[in-house]
């Protein structure tokens, strides 16, 4: 068989065109399945847009109700920051328990010898009372101006006359 010259290379277009038409109908069907998957897509990326959109819009709205207070509490908080960055900070625990172990027993004691200190003055007062009291009986009994002067180094001498007091 002769063969014509350019006849082949139109036969194999031929047979590319005639294998492409028929892949066709199946690269259709893809190419509308990917579509579809791709309008499934947009449908659920409007959906995530619109459900971003409202929570920025509620955000917004906490963002303005706390950004005054929180802008106020800003210099304190710089302030608290530099407080907390003090090497003393660290130490602040085992001081705490130094306290409490040292020096609320020796505050208790303080407090219990108020009391007592207290009742002292007390039964001294009451103690005051009762020498005053029998200081006052003595002294109106006879003789009881001898008892005082004896102490003070006055002699009292059998049958003198007493020194009188002034």
């Amino acid at each position: 068989m002769a063969r014509i010259p350019g006849i082949d290379g139109l036969f194999g277009i031929l047979q590319a065109q005639t294998e492409a038409l028929a892949a066709l109908p199946s690269t259709v069907t893809a190419l509308t399945g990917a579509v579809r998957s791709l309008s499934d897509l947009a449908h659920q990326a409007r959906e995530t847009v619109v459900t971003v959109n409202r929570l920025a819009t509620r955000l917004d709205g906490l963002v303005e109700e706390l950004e005054e207070p929180l802008r106020a509490l800003a210099p304190g908080l710089s302030r608290l920051a530099i407080v907390l960055d003090d090497p003393v900070v660290e130490d602040l625990p085992d001081t705490l328990r130094k306290v409490q172990a040292d020096v609320l027993p020796v505050l208790r004691t303080l407090a219990d010898t108020h009391e007592r200190v207290a009742f002292i003055a007390g039964s001294t007062e009451r103690i005051m009372t009762f020498v005053d009291d029998a200081s006052r009986a003595l002294a109106g009994l006879p003789g009881a101006a001898l008892l005082g002067r004896r102490g003070r180094g006055t002699r009292v001498v059998p049958g003198e006359a007493l020194p009188r007091e002034g």
